[in-house]
Formats: structure tokens, C-alpha cells, sequence
């Protein structure tokens, strides 16, 4: 089963190398690695290219941001199943994505799978600050503003063909608008029970109260455009759910061992 992994990025020199290390040092032996760079002006480049021969494709031009990005990936993959790992964020183990694989093949029936992530210091990726735990999600709860944590987010690489790709109307909340949008057609997702992504705290979904805000609204059109009701009121519900889930580890905590993946 071939996973065609994508990394977008835009002068990210302080975080790309763990990322692409991560990503390489994978035991699956069927993975497509995609970097799509956004003509980025530090070393960022430089960097991939240390990596190059051992990358499917590399490229870096200008483009509308990224969620344009995403879709330039997405279009360029081969994969069966395809998925994102930003250039803030990296996988916990060497062995995340041959259990994907594993769990994809076992259910042969889903159409694509999600897991748990954690949130980590920028400065220190061993140092968890909050769980992000698919355990306890529902459909329903969708109209809260509630889903999967998208960076564990694999889905086949043929429904974006009858689906659709990202929305690049959309600026914070396109990832929730398609996995939306692929729930509401009916898609089927099952939970892959594992800790499978380290994010670093400081990228666009956790930036800012202004952000956040937008965010919101996003959602709300999300929502309403994919036929299910909401409103800033019920998706600012969400907030206790996510205080309820913060937690503070101390430095090394950040394993994928299932007992630090517990609220």
C-alpha cells in the first residue's frame, strides 16, 4: 500500500529538517514524499534540497497560500491513501505510518482514518502541552466546531477527484470544510487508536485570537454550506471541551505510548 505523504512549506529553516527526518526515518517501505514549498526566501530550500534524492518531489514556486499548496501536492500524488504533515509538525515514531497501513489494509472497507496528536513546545518537542484525542468524536458533533485533529487525517487519493480539494476561499478553516464536506458524502472514516503526530504550538491553527475568530466563522460557513446548522454560539461551546483537554507534561512526556494520550 503505497501513502503518499505531503509537506507544505514557507520559510520554515527553524522547524522543515525535523519534519523531513521524520518522515524519512518512516520503516513503511511504500511511502511518496511530497514537499511543496512556497518559493520560500531563507534556507528553507537549501535544507530540502540536503534531502533531495531521497524525496519523490520537490517544489517550490509561489502560490495562494496553504491551502493552494495542499492541493498542488494532492495533485501530484500516486498514493493509495494520502495525507499532510506540515512543516511545524512531525510523526512520534518511526513506525506511525507502517501501523497506518497496517490498520488501513486490516479495514479494507474505510475509505480513510485518523488518530491523536499532541501539541508540543516549539523549543522543545518533547514537552506536551495538550492532547488532541479523536477518542471521544462523533459526527454530530461537527456543528460545535468539533473534529479530528486533521494532521492524522488519511484519506484515498481518488476521492479528491470526485469530491473536491481544498476550498481557497477559505483562509484558516479549509482542512474543517473538506473533512466536512467528505463526512457529509459519506466517506467512510474509522479511528486509528494511536498517538501519531507531534504539532508545535505557534502555527496557524493555534495563533491569535484574531485567528481564532475567523476560525469560527469559517466553521460556521463550513457548516452551513455542507447542509448541517450551527452558529458562533454553539461553536463557541467547544471551549470547555478544549480546557477540559489541556494539559501541562513536564519535558520528555511527548511518547507514543498510549498511557500519555490519556485525558
Amino acid at each position: 500500500m503505497k501513502i503518499s505523504i505531503i509537506t507544505v512549506c514557507f520559510n520554515s529553516e527553524q522547524t522543515i529538517r525535523d519534519t523531513i527526518e521524520s518522515v524519512l526515518s518512516q520503516n513503511h517501505q511504500d511511502i511518496e514524499y511530497i514537499i511543496i514549498d512556497g518559493a520560500s526566501t531563507d534556507s528553507t530550500v537549501l535544507i530540502i534540497n540536503e534531502y533531495k534524492d531521497r524525496v519523490a518531489t520537490v517544489v517550490s514556486q509561489p502560490d495562494s497560500g496553504l491551502y493552494d499548496a495542499m492541493n498542488k501536492g494532492i495533485k501530484l500524488a500516486t498514493g493509495d491513501f494520502v495525507g499532510i504533515l506540515n512543516s511545524d509538525d512531525m510523526f512520534t515514531n518511526k513506525s506511525v505510518i507502517y501501523d497506518l497501513a497496517h490498520f488501513l489494509k486490516t479495514n479494507p472497507n474505510l475509505d480513510g482514518a485518523y488518530g491523536d496528536l499532541v501539541y508540543v513546545r516549539r523549543d522543545d518537542v518533547d514537552y506536551v502541552t495538550r492532547t488532541y484525542s479523536s477518542e471521544k468524536y462523533f459526527d454530530r458533533y461537527i456543528r460545535f466546531g468539533m473534529m479530528f485533529p486533521h494532521p492524522t487525517f488519511y484519506i484515498r487519493r481518488s476521492l479528491f477527484d470526485s469530491l473536491g480539494f481544498y476550498k481557497l476561499e477559505y483562509r484558516v478553516a479549509s482542512d474543517f470544510e473538506l473533512m466536512t464536506r467528505f463526512i457529509k458524502s459519506g466517506v467512510k472514516l474509522g479511528r486509528h487508536p494511536e498517538l501519531m503526530v507531534k504539532m508545535r504550538q505557534g502555527g496557524l491553527s493555534t495563533s491569535g485570537c484574531v485567528t481564532r475568530i475567523r476560525q469560527n466563522m469559517e466553521i460556521v460557513r463550513a457548516c452551513r454550506e455542507n447542509g448541517i446548522y450551527t452558529n458562533l454560539l454553539m461553536v463557541a461551546l467547544k471551549i470547555p471541551f478544549k480546557l477540559a483537554n489541556y494539559l501541562v507534561r513536564q519535558p520528555g512526556a511527548a511518547h507514543s505510548d498510549r498511557r500519555n494520550n490519556q485525558n
